[in-house]
């Protein structure tokens, strides 16, 4: 039986496109509304503008991580890989998607992927991240917007 590498969740969020995105696109903002409980810190002016911009993140158990940004349309899509400084991304994927809906607000997804990765000693912590994890993601987000 083939084990499934990505994970994703859907949400509609009452506000528009480009509010929901500056919460994803800024680190800093992030830690209001993690749900993986995984973020510790991000320093502020990191916001997020192209593919292959890079930001900075602590986890909760301290481990710096370089976020190196791979998908991107402002408003509408983001995605990174982490990695610790100076070496490639691990192999695992972090994105979000977003699409307006006719009464003005967002339907949000957010995906995990591990497709990619290959240091084992990483597969249980991948394995833990699942649709309840990017579910408790979205609805601390969407609990910003009331």
């Amino acid at each position: 039986m083939d084990e499934t590498k990505v994970v994703t969740a859907s949400t509609t969020i009452p506000a528009a496109p480009e509010a929901v995105f500056e919460e994803i696109a800024d680190p800093a903002r992030q830690l209001a509304w993690d749900g993986n409980d995984n973020l510790g810190a991000s320093a502020p002016g990191q916001r997020v503008h192209a593919v292959g911009d890079v930001f900075m993140t602590t986890t909760t158990s301290g481990n710096d991580r370089y976020n190196h940004v791979v998908d991107f349309e402002e408003g509408r899509r983001i995605a990174w890989r982490p990695a610790a400084q100076g070496q490639a991304p691990f192999g695992h994927q972090w994105g979000w998607e977003l699409t307006p809906t006719d009464d003005g607000g967002t339907e949000v997804t957010h995906t995990y992927d591990w497709g990619e990765l290959t240091d084992e000693s990483r597969f249980e912590r991948a394995r833990n991240t699942t649709e309840a994890n990017l579910r408790s993601s979205l609805d601390r987000l969407a609990a910003l917007f009331g």
